[in-house]
């Protein structure tokens, strides 16, 4: 029996649980809400960083309900942001949300890139990646 009566919310709740149980599953997590907003917070700063056409592709082969999340409150003027360094990404994420202890912040953010490579074509991860800063590229599984 359908949870929503329309298969397509059915399917984009699934797959974004199956999203969310793979990011708990690498960071030993049992708070939906945290790995919930992990992900959230490392999309946006991962989309703020690519090339709007780059930015847009990626959200094509994301799950519906995800999606919306990675484009929630987005403003592509003045994209993509042009920070070089590791710690600068890593502090974006903090400011889109705060509930990462410092120790896990490049657990996190490697996790939800293993997520991505798991869940998005190979090709589109490799054009993704290639827009980063080699330090942040490293953070990628």
């Amino acid at each position: 029996m359908s949870a929503t009566g329309l298969e397509v919310f059915d399917s984009t709740l699934q797959k974004t649980s199956l999203w969310l149980n793979d990011l708990m599953m690498e960071m030993g997590w049992k708070d939906r809400h945290k790995a919930y907003s992990t992900l959230r917070a490392v999309l946006h700063v991962l989309r703020d960083r690519l090339m709007v056409d780059e930015a847009v592709d990626l959200g094509a082969q994301l799950p519906m309900l995800v999606r919306g999340f990675y484009y929630e409150g987005w403003r592509p003027a003045g994209k993509p942001l042009k920070y070089r360094h590791k710690e600068e990404f890593l502090n974006y994420v903090t400011e889109k949300y705060r509930g990462l202890e410092g120790t896990e912040q490049e657990r996190a953010v490697s996790a939800v890139f293993k997520v991505l490579s798991k869940h998005v074509t190979g090709g589109e991860i490799e054009e993704v990646r290639n827009q980063l800063p080699e330090e942040v590229r490293a953070l990628w599984p």
